[in-house]
């Protein structure tokens, strides 16, 4: 959770140097672990003491222990990133050179050649470019050094297109420098506030923070902020955990657009007592259709009916900043949760979607022109990891239980056997039902285990006249449908055909005496 500092201008310049300070040392740890490559277990621990003991000569132990900590998590974090980044030049290098083997125009099964010899040539020359990326990439994965740019890569890369990104020198400075900064503060159970380094004592609010060693004749020990500081979402939460001594984690940081500077405070959440899935599968849940732009919703009963109408949540995400579609995002998750709740649902189901493929072979998979190039757009706007995570950590705290399912052909089923009866349903209403609404429900009944499709009405294959059940003659099998006067595609005046498809003749008479011996009806009836 976030809250606003109100500092006076000389608190800001010395937390202003505070952070500058432990940016340069957290960048020169970078670089160190970066040089040192792939350690052990063993190895990593000796080098991380070895680094916190001539950090904490600088700054402080725990400033050293964050410090040190944090360089490990990105440094993993861009040998992941570096992993992903080799796997996706390694999909496109195989779909654009099995395209390339053919010749403008071949087909091999479903993979087309390319249309014509101009563009098949522009095509090699981008093979043999994805191919020394992936070498160079493949290389640096091997000797286990990412590429990292602290402070963020698009706005380093702003720093030569200032025009384009509507920047002036001075106000990228800015920007560059406030990302740069580190203030960051890992909590500590069992110490005054829940931690040593940035504290934010509890009933009075006051914010104190550890000055570094080599700081401290010029600023004193600590800094203090005169504003008390007020945590107004989930504020309660927080009060128990400081007044309890709980660990609570505190991120600084400073907007030089809006200059504004900001708290951050979160903490570990208890894991939550884990549902079984019999249970889950025993209320109502809550289907979920992730489109660009909107959430599609149905809420589906344990026998996999739709109850009520579908509804649709908006997400006008597009063209926004990152953070305004964060803030989209939640929205649409909090309005999704309150439906969950009035509902009375016991899980919201989603499915597992991952275009990471698809962003790698786009161009090639995805169709060509505006049309491929649109609905390439519409597939990198869809929040997909984004979503949810967010639902996950937000569902928490409600209670509600979160089941992910395979994605394949929800939309085709939605749309055969959902849509219709959805419509139906909502005649006197002006909303409009789309395949997207048929899609959450297949979502829906996938999560209860149940089939996509609908039953048809009846058993099949004369399950009932078998089991010797009787039954009205509108739910009778094909052929028994003779008797109501009703044609069948498998069965004639003149002969019906048998489980071998040879024919063998029939009186109708019999047929019909069959029927009514079956169903102890009288000639009358």
């Amino acid at each position: 959770m976030r809250t606003r500092l109100h500092l006076a201008p000389e608190e800001s310049a010395v937390l202003t140097e505070i952070g500058e300070f432990n940016g340069r040392l957290y960048r020169r740890e970078l670089a160190g672990r970066i040089a040192e490559g792939k350690l052990d277990r063993k190895g990593f621990s000796e080098y991380r003491a070895e680094r916190k003991r001539a950090l904490t000569a600088d700054t402080s132990s725990r400033w050293a222990g964050t410090i040190t900590r944090s360089v490990e998590d990105q440094y993993q974090l861009g040998l992941r990133a570096l992993d992903a980044h080799a796997r996706s030049l390694d999909d496109a290098v195989a779909v654009v050179s099995a395209r390339c083997a053919l010749a403008p125009g071949e087909r091999n099964g479903k993979i087309v050649g390319y249309r014509n010899k101009a563009e098949r040539f522009q095509k090699t020359r981008r093979l043999a470019a994805l191919r020394d990326r992936a070498e160079w990439v493949r290389d640096r994965l091997a000797a286990a050094c990412p590429s990292i740019a602290v402070g963020g890569k698009r706005l380093w890369r702003n720093r030569n297109h200032l025009n384009v990104a509507g920047l002036t020198e001075p106000q990228w400075r800015q920007q560059w420098d406030a990302a740069r900064m580190f203030l960051t503060a890992d909590g500590e159970t069992g110490k005054a506030g829940g931690n040593e380094t940035i504290r934010v004592l509890p009933g009075t609010g006051q914010l104190r923070i550890k000055v570094p060693a080599a700081l401290a004749d010029r600023f004193g020990t600590h800094l203090t902020i005169a504003e008390p500081v007020v945590f107004h979402h989930r504020g309660r939460q927080w009060n128990d955990r400081v007044h309890t001594n709980r660990a609570v984690r505190y991120d600084i940081s400073y907007d030089p657009a809006r200059r504004r500077w900001y708290l951050d405070a979160s903490w570990v959440v208890e894991p939550p007592v884990q549902i079984p899935l019999t249970a889950i599968r025993a209320g109502r849940v809550l289907g979920v259709d992730l489109n660009d732009g909107h959430l599609a919703t149905s809420i589906v009963d344990p026998c996999g009916n739709p109850v009520g109408g579908p509804g649709t949540i908006e997400i006008a995400a597009r063209g926004l900043p990152a953070a305004r579609r964060d803030g989209r995002v939640q929205a649409a998750i909090t309005a999704l949760l309150d439906m969950a709740e009035h509902g009375g649902c016991t899980a919201i189901v989603i499915e597992n979607l991952n275009f990471g493929d698809a962003r790698a072979t786009g161009r090639e998979t995805m169709g060509r022109g505006r049309r491929g190039k649109r609905f390439r757009r519409v597939v990198a706007g869809i929040p997909t990891a984004k979503f949810r995570e967010r639902l996950r950590g937000m569902a928490t705290q409600r209670g509600i239980a979160v089941v992910a399912v395979d994605p394949a052909y929800t939309s085709k089923a939605g749309g055969k056997h959902w849509r219709q009866p959805l419509q139906e349903r909502m005649k006197t209403s002006d909303r409009v039902v789309t395949v997207h609404h048929g899609a959450a429900v297949a979502i829906g009944r996938r999560g209860l285990g149940l089939r996509l499709s609908r039953h048809s009405n009846g058993p099949r294959h004369a399950q009932r006249s078998v089991m010797g059940q009787p039954s009205s003659l509108a739910t009778t099998s094909k052929r028994d449908r003779v008797a109501c006067g009703k044609p069948c595609s498998t069965l004639s005046p003149h002969g019906e055909l048998n489980r071998f498809g040879s024919k063998h003749r029939t009186p109708v008479a019999t047929t019909v005496r069959a029927t009514i011996e079956r169903y102890d009806l009288s000639l009358t009836d």
